[in-house]
């Protein structure tokens, strides 16, 4: 439960920054892509649509991406998400406990982008 409403206020987060933030605002103006967050066994996700400076999200689990960050369970995603380590995705990565499906480089350019927010 606390994973999924991580996913949901990181896209609240998001979305006011999608229209406040003129950096940030600026950055998601240039791509489109969908970006994929959910637990391994599909039952906690959520997916973020950026499309040219517009920020949609859809809860639940979704065929079509650009890139995952599937997480071993709800619970280590929510303590990677919510760790103050700068390296606790790539440790998480390291460990296998999270993935990258699809092209990283959209997984990259969505973590530069809440680091931009955050």
């Amino acid at each position: 439960m606390r994973f999924s409403v991580l996913l949901f206020a990181l896209y609240n987060i998001l979305k006011v920054a999608s229209v406040t933030n003129k950096p940030f605002k600026k950055y998601i103006s240039k791509i489109s892509a969908k970006i994929l967050i959910k637990t391994e066994d599909g039952e906690r996700a959520r997916l973020f649509i950026f499309d040219k400076g517009k920020l949609t999200s859809a809860p639940g689990d979704h065929k079509h991406f650009d890139a995952a960050l599937v997480w071993k369970d709800a619970n280590t995603g929510f303590s990677v998400m919510t760790s103050k380590k700068k390296d606790a995705s790539f440790n998480a990565a390291a460990e296998g406990k999270l993935k990258v499906l699809g092209m990283s480089v959209y997984a990259q350019w969505f973590e530069d982008g809440i680091k931009m927010v955050m």
